[in-house]
């Protein structure tokens, strides 16, 4: 019975191992069995498998006993849990040092690092959400848009003024916003006393010799809130001219002066009152004065 049972196997003459019996166009399969090491690996995937599906949720299920109506495993716990006991953990610590930040003076916070480790990662977040898009991601601004990395400040670079600008934004609807407007200058002057302004306004931040007409016609027009030595008066919130610092232009030529003379660009920043609450104002403000300008 063996020797008929082995003539009816096809053996490859040139391996001398078993085949299938499967053929395509001469070359036949050899019935190899797995290597051993390999069945092993596989009954362990298997057995991971299962003890997988126990422990953790994996199948889904019409009791909705688990999250999005998984099993709930014997852990009970998930990507969905641990986020949640994260997030809780975050809210717990963050309420303790809001308690603490929300009481304290800004000069109190500056004093203690933890507060201002605490302000600081706050306002960051907040500046980004709700600032970045004029101000730039980094604070460096734009032309119309200040940069509030320098030490140039319209209106003061004390943490208190800061907080005052944010809160209550600059040119809008509301009482306490910063307000200042420069005067169109193209219809009160010619064009020959708007070219001499022009070149002494570049002069003061180029080292160059300054033009007396533009010089007389700046004390006359202009000094009254940039000042005699155009550096500007706070109050009015008139910019310094005396620095290579410009709000409006990236490099200060002559045509953007002239232009802002002549036809003057006011921007407009809105309140964040109301739409940010007081801690987060407060955050944003000692933020921005760490940006490198503060004063």
């Amino acid at each position: 019975m063996s020797n008929h049972h082995d003539q009816d196997k096809d053996i490859d003459h040139v391996s001398g191992v078993e085949t299938t019996g499967h053929e395509w166009d001469g070359i036949k399969e050899l019935n190899n069995p797995a290597p051993r090491w390999w069945l092993w690996v596989f009954y362990v995937t298997i057995i991971w498998a299962v003890g997988y599906w126990i422990i953790y949720p994996a199948w889904p299920t019409l009791s909705g006993e688990g999250h999005r109506g998984g099993t709930v495993g014997h852990l009970q716990t998930n990507q969905y849990t641990d986020l949640a006991v994260s997030q809780q953990d975050i809210a717990a610590r963050r309420a303790h040092y809001l308690e603490r930040f929300t009481t304290a003076s800004f000069e109190e916070i500056a004093n203690d690092p933890e507060l201002y480790a605490f302000a600081l990662a706050g306002g960051q977040s907040a500046f980004k959400d709700n600032c970045a898009t004029c101000h730039g991601s980094g604070g460096a601004g734009a032309p119309g848009y200040p940069n509030l990395n320098d030490d140039d400040w319209i209106w003061g670079g004390k943490i208190e003024d800061i907080h005052h600008t944010i809160t209550y934004g600059v040119r809008n609807d509301h009482t306490e916003s910063r307000s200042a407007m420069m005067p169109p200058f193209g219809g009160m002057l010619d064009a020959q006393s708007l070219s001499d302004v022009t070149d002494y306004v570049f002069a003061l931040s180029h080292n160059g010799a300054p033009n007396a007409n533009g010089q007389a016609i700046f004390m006359q027009q202009c000094a009254s809130c940039h000042g005699a030595d155009a550096r500007g008066l706070r109050e009015f919130g008139a910019p310094n001219l005396a620095d290579a610092i410009w709000l409006k232009s990236k490099d200060g030529s002559k045509s953007a002066i002239l232009s802002q003379i002549k036809n003057p660009k006011h921007g407009v920043m809105p309140v964040w009152q109301g739409r940010l609450d007081e801690q987060t104002l407060r955050q944003l403000s000692i933020y921005v004065h760490s940006l490198g300008g503060g004063e």
